[in-house]
């Protein structure tokens, strides 16, 4: 081979090279810019800080829950929960309320979206509690709705709701998972999923949640926040509008709404039914506290029933029997 040839072939094989050092170097480059972009925004998202009640988040720029929610307006929701007749007098107030809120405040809860969202979430919220709570049954004065934060226990349980299948969250000896606090935790394995969540150990010491109503009031927030499964949205994000839903969700009529934050908490036990009484008695109690508040029924959102919806979450044939309101299984 001539060297005159051997020299282009030199000069080209290292033209070549230097080439794809090059190129990769300038993907690198692109890849890592890319990355730096992506931390960059992150770190430029604005956080707040506004003392005890949030910190630490995006969420917490908006207004928090006691710009908008005060001590008179809660009683005012709740204006008979410490009546003679009532079941737990003196047990519920604001102050456990607010307290048991600021544990979530950050995460979004009552803080996500303008005030218009943020005040239908919170009666939305509370019109589960209000709901699940009350004893204004029957002839009582005001009805059903006027006597939210009746009970904080299940008043006559027929058994103790252990489910001993449920090995992650075995029952304890001598404990009993009936219903109890804000939104009624049931059964040994939602007693454990919440304890968990909380950092309270709930499986063994279930009656905590009479016996504490900031606790009892951070277990239905966390259960508000919480996905029941992976890959599923929490109430609050179905509510709030976080929640996209798939091809499937749609074909099962679950939509973003009040009416899929039924079917998250509790199943089919109120939802795919039609508009059967329990239900309407929850969205009744959410539309009661929305008028209370001033903000008004008339803008209660969209897909307000879940009358037609698919469970997202069917129990077992087995469990027909056994589950009342609030007892699906959450993920491990």
């Amino acid at each position: 081979m001539k060297r005159k040839t051997r020299n282009k072939i030199v000069v080209t094989v290292l033209l070549l090279g230097a080439a794809a050092v090059l190129i990769g170097g300038t993907l690198a480059l692109i890849l890592t810019a890319g990355t730096w972009k992506v931390k960059l925004k992150e770190s430029q998202e604005k956080v707040c800080n506004k003392g005890w009640e949030c910190s630490g988040t995006k969420y917490c720029c908006n207004q928090t829950i006691t710009d908008f929610f005060k001590v008179y307006q809660f009683e005012n929701l709740f204006a008979k929960r410490n009546f003679p007749v009532a079941k737990a007098v003196g047990f519920w107030d604001y102050q456990a309320f607010i307290t048991a809120a600021s544990l979530f405040e950050n995460q979004g809860f009552c803080t996500t979206g303008g005030i218009d969202m943020q005040m239908m979430e919170l009666c939305a919220f509370l019109g589960h509690v209000g709901a699940k709570t009350s004893c204004g049954y029957g002839v009582a004065t005001g009805g059903p709705t006027a006597w939210g934060l009746c009970y904080n226990h299940e008043m006559s349980p027929d058994q103790g709701y252990c489910d001993d299948s449920y090995t992650q969250w075995p029952c304890v000896k001598g404990a009993e998972y009936y219903g109890r606090g804000a939104i009624p935790v049931y059964w040994n394995f939602n007693y454990g999923a919440a304890g968990d969540g909380l950092k309270v150990d709930l499986l063994h010491h279930p009656e905590l949640l009479e016996q504490n109503a900031t606790l009892a009031f951070a277990a239905a927030m966390w259960r508000w926040m919480t996905p029941i499964k992976k890959k599923q949205p929490s109430a609050h994000e179905a509510f709030t509008g976080v929640w996209k839903p798939t091809k499937n969700d749609t074909l099962s009529k679950r939509l973003p709404g009040f009416g899929a934050t039924m079917n998250l908490l509790y199943g089919e036990s109120i939802c795919g039914r039609g508009f059967i009484d329990e239900m309407n008695v929850i969205i009744s109690h959410y539309q009661y506290y929305l008028d209370l508040m001033g903000f008004g029924r008339e803008r209660s959102g969209l897909n307000l029933d879940c009358a037609e919806q698919a469970p997202f979450n069917p129990a077992p044939k087995k469990d027909d029997e056994q589950q009342p309101t609030g007892g699906q299984k959450p993920s491990g």
